[in-house]
């Protein structure tokens, strides 16, 4: 028996049953964002979406048919706002290191969208503009399609691995790690780890890791972009 498609939000009208919905598909995603921003994700519910938009409960099925579809709706309004117009530069790896930088912001002023189910791909119509304005960036390398997609899953990876520790961040954290620096240093001058000991300088016992982004994305997507 072939399995059943399902039928994900896009392919929805919105309000297919009923009047003429009263509120746009935009309008649904900034209440459940604003809800999300309030008290984080446990507290986005169809009733409580209900409840900004001043709708009954049954009404805001009219949209979605479940939580899947309202974190769809919620991850696309926020792809909307990186910045797509932004030039390329004809440097694929500089380009790309770019549209991260904006893409971790997005994900630093809203911290749920890191507590969210992964899944391995959630498409939207911004989502999908985003794909392409990366792959637009890789047109001039000279490796498969396939390739090309792994690159852009590894940088999404990679920022919201970095928006997470930087969302954690604050003196407290900074203290630690500062601490945590300095017991390296001390184990390492003990002698029974040589090839710590190596790569560590004195100078080092003082300097706390500033942002790695940048230079940690490059040397990823230099790798990945190298092909065979």
């Amino acid at each position: 028996m072939a399995k059943k498609t399902q039928t994900i939000v896009w392919d929805r009208t919105d309000g297919t049953r009923g009047p003429a919905p009263s509120h746009s598909r935009d309008e649904f995603a900034a209440a459940a964002m604003e809800l999300a921003s309030e008290g984080g994700l446990p507290s986005v519910s169809t009733r409580r979406i209900a409840q900004k938009l001043g709708v009954s409960q049954s009404a805001v099925y009219r949209y979605v048919s479940g939580a899947d579809d309202i974190f769809d709706i919620m991850v696309d309004a926020t792809v909307g706002e990186i910045d797509l117009e932004v030039p390329l530069r004809g440097e694929a790896i500089d380009d790309l290191i770019a549209l991260a930088r904006r893409a971790k912001s997005v994900h630093v002023k809203y911290p749920w969208l890191l507590d969210l189910p992964v899944e391995s791909m959630r498409v939207g119509p911004r989502t999908i503009d985003f794909l392409e304005y990366a792959l637009r960036a890789m047109a001039s390398v000279d490796v498969p399609g396939n390739v090309k997609m792994q690159t852009i899953a590894v940088l999404n990876a990679l920022v919201q691995q970095f928006a997470r520790a930087e969302v954690s961040g604050g003196e407290s954290r900074q203290g630690r790690l500062i601490a945590q620096v300095a017991y390296l240093h001390k184990i390492a001058e003990q002698g029974s780890h040589p090839f710590l000991a190596a790569v560590l300088t004195p100078a080092d016992v003082d300097h706390v890791p500033g942002d790695m982004f940048d230079q940690v994305l490059r040397r990823v997507l230099e790798g990945v972009l190298a092909g065979d």
